[in-house]
């Protein structure tokens, strides 16, 4: 149960995690689409981005607290939505939003969670955002979007990445699906994780919460299965403006890679936007957030807010976003990690050890505060001229 006291960082978390779950389980959080060749290059990207150490500068006095929406935060780092969270580890969708809330962050709540709105919302206490799929019956989504109002879910976070789902090869393999149809392999994958066994079987199966009482269905199979049907290839921007005249609090666009998107989010009155490739799940090759950041930030004018997820894994990755324009950063797959190592302590020290890393790395860069962080203290991004108006 301590073991992961054990870990120093969010490598360390995840082979605890891998150690802990079953293959397929550990393969769902861990994997990618296609080839994966997304996923990779979302780390190789932020690695290409240097930083450069500014000494002798007095650093003594120092703030690792970011203002976002008209609040301070511990640190430029909000736990994004993560979906089926329960398969990792019991109730992980509260486990995260305490653990969130105790930190001083933001958590967003997915509409694939394993966890009611209710249930969240009361383990969040006014800290949680809550991530929306447009969905083909808007009455559903408009239901939604009433709930968390009624809720007091502080945000609203629309992800417009997935018409359709990307092909995940390893679920393919391993059969991955909801509910579980055991086969001998399968059995024998769970067998060898005892503990995750014996949880489950105390807690039972994960489902997901949320879409079983929107979609009044009772099988879990169908559950996902209609979900997936529900994903609408025909949303545009007609439906964010839609969203934004039904939702009074901050309204949050995930899953841009267009820079040209950016524009569009800020006239139609988006309060900030998440950059991401939906940590290379969905397209299979894409361009890395990291490396896009810049011409979003020449897009914006720094006149939005710009989050940025997918591939953050240490406190250096933290200073290397904030320094090509990002606000702060969103992460799904480390505290996953962290969670099935050891539920909400282990998020907690993986949040602190994140902080920690991120504070020596700003204390090395000569940086007193957040806002102190820019373009001037890495390499190795190209810089990015204005984007030019045509006729």
């Amino acid at each position: 149960m301590t073991h992961y006291l054990q870990a120093h960082c969010i490598d360390d978390f995840r082979e605890l995690a891998r150690r802990a779950l079953p293959r397929m389980v550990f393969d769902y959080i861990d994997g990618g689409a296609g080839s994966e060749s997304s996923v990779r290059g979302n780390r190789n990207a932020f690695d290409r981005v240097r930083l450069l150490g500014s000494a002798p500068v007095d650093v003594s006095q120092r703030s690792t607290a970011m203002q976002l929406f008209g609040r301070s935060w511990t640190l430029p780092l909000i736990i994004g939505p993560t979906g089926l969270a329960g398969a990792a580890w019991p109730g992980a969708d509260c486990c995260l939003a305490r653990a969130a809330r105790a930190f001083g962050i933001p958590f967003v709540m997915s509409t694939a969670a394993t966890a009611t709105m209710e249930a969240v919302a009361e383990a969040a206490q006014g800290n949680a955002w809550f991530q929306l799929y447009v969905f083909r019956d808007r009455a559903m989504s408009a239901r939604l979007i009433d709930r968390a109002r009624d809720l007091d879910f502080a945000a609203l976070e629309v992800t417009v990445d997935n018409p359709v789902a990307g092909r995940r090869l390893r679920d393919e393999r391993n059969g991955f699906s909801l509910p579980l149809r055991w086969t001998p392999r399968k059995l024998a994958s769970v067998l060898a994780r005892p503990g995750w066994a014996w949880r489950s079987l105390r807690a039972g199966a994960p489902r997901l919460e949320l879409m079983a009482g929107e979609l009044g269905l009772r099988a879990t199979h169908t559950i996902a299965q209609t979900m997936q049907a529900q994903l609408d290839p025909s949303l545009g921007w007609d439906d964010i403006a839609w969203v934004r005249e039904r939702w009074p609090g901050k309204l949050i666009v995930k899953g841009l890679l267009d820079p040209a998107q950016g524009r569009r989010a800020q006239q139609l009155g988006v309060d900030a936007i998440v950059i991401s490739n939906h940590g290379g799940r969905q397209l299979d090759g894409a361009v890395a957030p990291i490396e896009i950041l810049p011409e979003f930030a020449s897009e914006t004018g720094g006149r939005l807010p710009l989050l940025l997820d997918s591939g953050v894994r240490t406190g250096s990755d933290i200073a290397r976003a904030l320094a090509l324009g990002a606000t702060a950063v969103q992460i799904g797959r480390p505290t996953l990690y962290a969670v099935a190592s050891g539920g909400e302590p282990a998020v907690a020290r993986a949040l602190a050890l994140l902080k920690e890393e991120f504070e020596v790395c700003q204390c090395l860069m000569g940086a007193g505060s957040v806002a102190s962080i820019g373009a001037h203290m890495v390499r190795g991004a190209a810089p990015v001229a204005p984007r030019q108006e045509t006729a």
